[in-house]
């Protein structure tokens, strides 16, 4: 979530298989020349037993230079798997600062700053290499670039192009590690729907030069826009096996179905109310500020993006949480709308089951 994917809530979703979870965009400016920032913006577990629970994290920066840039990224590297420019904010405040969706008019800053940023941490022994060896290192630290499009979609080929810096041909010679597409353009409205036209070219263009993640309108796979290898052919229904349920989803594949890797990823639909308690755990151990956390909650216990849209508290209730004024306010009107849910559901099914 844009804002408030801190700790609690990258622990909680990885805890739900969630193989990679990106910070919220940190000002590399101010991280840079704060301690206090660095604190708030980059919240970690350093703790040494934890470390092969720890949820692997792309530290996303915003920035307009590449000497900010690179020394953020070397300040972050020994706590997170890679760092990423973020080129696709479209907020007003952002571009004004020349951060976000405003780089994509300066498509060689952007190139002079991945360029720097993966020399600087190159020094520092946290470069990463595109071969087979270099893909199970644990120095390595991936660099990683985040756009929208252009209505002129030349526009965006030249600065893909640019900021790749490669012949087209030696894959290995790249700047960037992947590509994060979001195909708006910085004055659509979230409320369109993503161009897929303007997906479909740039994946078939770009998709064998360097790997490409979409961002935009992915809230399932059962509704997503575009086809997907994770879903079944005939009914759409994911193919994966979940990180708690060691059934396989769907039956062997014969020896001529393609191979695909299996991706974790459960409860894609609704938020299970079990996830609040693992939520509120995590936040115990790493705090948030009361707004944050409240809007984490309100989010969770919200309607799903599924084909189920009931939410798991009403919207009344919802509001409650927000008037909360401390934590302990929080928990007891958590623990009294439970029980209400609780009523709701028993009296629901007695309905049904007399029917």
């Amino acid at each position: 979530m844009v804002r408030y994917s801190k700790l609690a809530f990258r622990q909680t979703v990885h805890h739900y298989g969630t193989d990679l979870c990106w910070t919220p965009m940190i000002l590399a400016k101010e991280f840079n020349r704060s301690s206090v920032a660095r604190e708030s913006d980059l919240s970690i577990s350093t703790r040494e037993e934890e470390e092969s629970a720890r949820v692997p994290t792309v530290a996303q920066f915003g920035a307009s230079a590449a000497l900010e840039l690179a020394r953020a990224s070397s300040l972050a590297a020994p706590y997170v798997s890679g760092v990423d420019l973020n080129c696709g904010c479209p907020q007003s405040w952002a571009c004004a600062e020349s951060l976000g969706a405003a780089l994509m008019e300066r498509r060689e800053l952007v190139r002079d700053m991945v360029v720097e940023t993966r020399s600087r941490l190159a020094r520092d022994g946290w470069d990463v290499g595109l071969a087979d060896a270099d893909v199970e290192s644990a120095r390595g630290r991936s660099v990683t670039v985040k756009i929208r499009v252009h209505k002129d979609l030349r526009r965006t080929m030249d600065f893909i192009d640019t900021v790749l810096g490669d012949d087209g041909a030696c894959g290995w010679r790249r700047n960037i590690d992947w590509l994060t597409i979001h195909p708006r353009t910085r004055k659509t409205p979230s409320s369109t729907p993503i161009d897929l036209e303007a997906l479909e070219i740039l994946t078939e263009k770009y998709g064998k030069r360097v790997p490409i993640l979409v961002s935009g309108d992915v809230f399932t796979l059962r509704a997503l826009p575009y086809t997907s290898h994770l879903l079944d052919e005939d009914n759409h229904t994911p193919t994966f096996t979940t990180s708690t349920d060691s059934t396989p989803a769907a039956t062997a594949p014969s020896s001529s179905t393609p191979q695909h890797p299996k991706l974790h990823l459960p409860n894609l639909a609704d938020v299970p109310l079990e996830a609040v308690d693992v939520f509120l755990a995590n936040l115990a151990r790493a705090p948030l500020v009361l707004k944050s956390g409240v809007h984490h909650l309100t989010e969770m216990l919200g309607p799903g993006y599924g084909p189920d849209k009931r939410a798991l508290i009403g919207k009344r209730d919802r509001m409650r949480l927000t008037k909360c004024g401390n934590w302990i306010d929080v928990l007891d009107c958590l623990e009294e709308l439970r029980a209400k849910a609780a009523v709701a559901t028993a009296a629901e099914k007695l309905v049904n089951n007399t029917r």
